[in-house]
Order: C-alpha cells, then structure tokens, then sequence
C-alpha cells in the first residue's frame, strides 16, 4: 500500500463562531455524529481516532483518549496530531499510514478547538525569556516583521494583498457556516483603510479567533468500494517540513519549508501545478498566502504579487483560493482551523461546492502552517494533495 492506497469517505464541519460558550466536545460530537449520518458508517467500525492539539485541550496530556471517552468510542489506534495550524493536513498522512499499517481499519480524523472561549496553551520554548519580554504582541509582530523583510527585498504591493482579502470575503459571504461576524462585503479600500496593527500589518491582514469544529473519515480504498461508495477523496501526495534550514545562523525569511514539502508533494501525486483545480493554502494572515503562491511555484519568488493582479483568484477563476472564505474570512477555528480549508478542498472534490463550486474538481492543493519563530519562517510546513474518485 501507500498514501493513495487511503480513501477519504466523509467530512463534516460545524458553524464557526466567536465565543460560542460551547464545550469543545459538544462541537466535536456534532462533528462525528454528522459523519454517521452523511456516511451510513456505523459507530462501532470507527477503530481508529487522530485529533489534533487543540489550544482548549493544551493542558491534557491525554487528550485524544479523552476525547474518545467523551465520544464513545472504542478503539484500536489513538493519537494527537501536535502540529498546530498543519495538525489536519498532517493527520491525513498519518491516518494514511495508520491504514497501511493495519493499525485500524475506519479512522476519525477530528479538528475541535474551542479557543475564544478557552485557551489553556502555555508557550514555553525561548518565549517567556527572549520574546515575550521584549513586547512581542504574538503572530502579528511575526508578520509585520516578515512583511517588512519582503518589502525590502521585492516591494510589497499593499493593494494585491488587498484583492487576496476581498476575493477571500466574496467566498465567505457564500459559505454559511462561516462566522456571521465576518460575512460582510469588503472592498479593497476598506482593508487598507484598516487600523494598523504592527507596520505594515493592518487589522484586516490578521485571523480572527474563533471556535468550531470539523472532521473526515477515512478507510481504505479496497474498503471503500467493498462498502459502495460511489465516490471519496484520495491522498495523492503529501510533504512536511519542521525547522526549515534549522542548522544555519542567518536565513532568509521570506523562504518557507513550503518549497520543499511542496515539491515532494507534486513528485509522489504525479501531477504539476497546472492540474490544481483549486488551492486551500493557509491564511491566518493575507501575505502568507501569497508567500505560498510563490513556494510552490505559481508565481516566481519576489513576483507574488504581481501573479495575485494578474490571476483572477475568484472559485469561477483561473486559480481558485480558499474558496470558503478561508481562515481570514469564515473564522479561524482556532487550531482546527487548517481544517476549515482541508475540509473545503473535499467538499469541492466531492463536487458539493454549491454556488462556489469551482469548475476543475479533479485535483486540489492543501497546506498548513505549524509554528512561528520570531525572526526566521515558519516551524512547520505541510503540503497535501488531493484527487477525486467516482
């Protein structure tokens, strides 16, 4: 067997909202019985379980098999995904490799966070002692500082981040179960009018914290069809990074482990970039986007931007982005919010987009984001790729 040997028969996602005052295994359960419902899968085939680290849950050091016990569910494989915004990309391969390894035969890959409710994550790392102290505000300075790094190297066009934010707020007014704080129009110049927060990081380039939920099944393919499914989504190829170019002093930070994993990814599904019907990358904040748009080759590095004006990003577009509206504009889900775009590139591959179905539904590219240390790129990088069957 190998990755495309898995199959992915079912998704699932709640509403995506700020401070629901909801426990988090109250949206999880909503998440697996919505998966039971939309697969006809009994609860008792489930056998295996990943979940992923969740900010609410950072205190439990048995958080999956808590969860489980929450759930009601027996099982043979029980693990937590801790790679942060890349934890539901990355549980995709891993509940591949579970499969592979006969360590279960049905798996519930579950992303729950309730983190503006609750949020038990204590930083350690060089945290508390070099950056916390020197008023580091948290991802935003990260970003105001990698922004300005790319400024300085290529110019940043402000007005093409602009379009990322307003294609991706036309996508969420279309998806219901985005957060209603966030469903209104946006132009372009209501984003670069945005309060700033740390230059040049405007309000409306940062994730806004939410809670939520949002879950797949997977199986074999061999299951898949014993068990009739006339069509599921299947792992074509995946790459990860952490600590990208970790050995070296002095790096560049406006170079992600994305380039690489991207390029494992493409070399094991087979397929090049012109294949991607449609592209979920990672966006708890707008330059990431168009940062990945250059590490996996769509646009050649330091011409991001000029690629965003000159590619219609829209899901009736060229190269549709996020076509849920994304983090940025549907919610973050705190850190099942990588999730929210895993859970969209199937729901299209499905073909079950609806008024936002795009119109390639072959193939689609995945991506998560892990960690951020101050003053290099990003901790961990993820890169998946998917394809439809039926």
């Amino acid at each position: 067997m190998s990755i495309n040997d898995a199959a992915i028969v079912g998704y699932a996602e709640t509403k995506i909202e700020r401070n629901s005052g909801r426990d988090i295994w109250d949206f999880g359960g909503e998440v697996l019985s919505s998966l039971l419902a939309s697969t006809g899968i009994e609860k008792d085939e489930i056998d295996g379980m990943l979940v992923n680290g969740s900010m609410t849950g950072a205190g439990n050091a048995f958080w999956s098999q808590t969860t489980a016990d929450y759930l009601g569910l027996e099982l043979r494989f029980c693990q937590t995904v801790d790679r942060g915004g890349s934890s539901a990309v990355a549980a995709v391969a891993r509940a591949a490799a579970a499969l592979e390894a006969g360590l279960c035969s049905t798996i519930l890959l579950l992303n729950a966070d309730t983190q503006s409710t609750e949020n038990n994550l204590r930083m350690r790392s060089y945290h508390g002692e070099f950056v916390d102290p020197f008023g580091s505000i948290g991802p935003a300075t990260d970003f105001g500082l990698l922004s300005t790094r790319y400024d300085h190297l290529y110019g940043l066009d402000h007005r093409a981040l602009g379009k990322i934010a307003v294609t991706l707020r036309e996508h969420a007014l279309l998806n219901e179960l985005g957060s209603d704080k966030l469903r209104k129009p946006l132009d372009i110049e209501a984003y670069l009018n945005s309060p700033m927060v740390a230059d040049p990081v405007r309000m409306l380039d940062c994730v806004m914290v939410c809670d939520g939920a949002n879950g797949l099944l997977m199986t074999t393919r061999k299951r898949a069809k014993e068990k009739k499914f006339d069509k599921f989504v299947v792992p074509l190829g995946y790459g990860e990074r952490s600590n990208y170019r970790a050995s070296e002093n002095i790096v560049d930070i406006t170079e992600s482990g994305h380039l690489v994993a991207g390029q494992h990814a493409f070399a094991q599904a087979g397929i090049g970039l012109a294949d991607i019907g449609s592209a979920h990358l990672y966006d708890d904040f707008i330059i990431a986007v168009m940062l990945q748009l250059e590490m996996f080759g769509f646009a050649k590095k330091g011409q991001g931007c000029a690629f965003v004006q000159d590619t219609n990003l829209r899901f009736d577009g060229d190269l549709p982005i996020n076509t849920s509206g994304g983090q940025m504009s549907a919610g973050q889900a705190g850190l099942a919010g990588g999730g929210t775009l895993l859970i969209e590139a199937v729901r299209q591959l499905f073909g079950e987009g609806g008024v936002r179905q795009v119109r390639n539904n072959a193939h689609a590219l995945v991506s998560g984001i892990g960690w951020i240390p101050y003053g290099r790129h990003w901790g961990t990088t993820t890169a998946l790729i998917l394809g439809s069957e039926g």
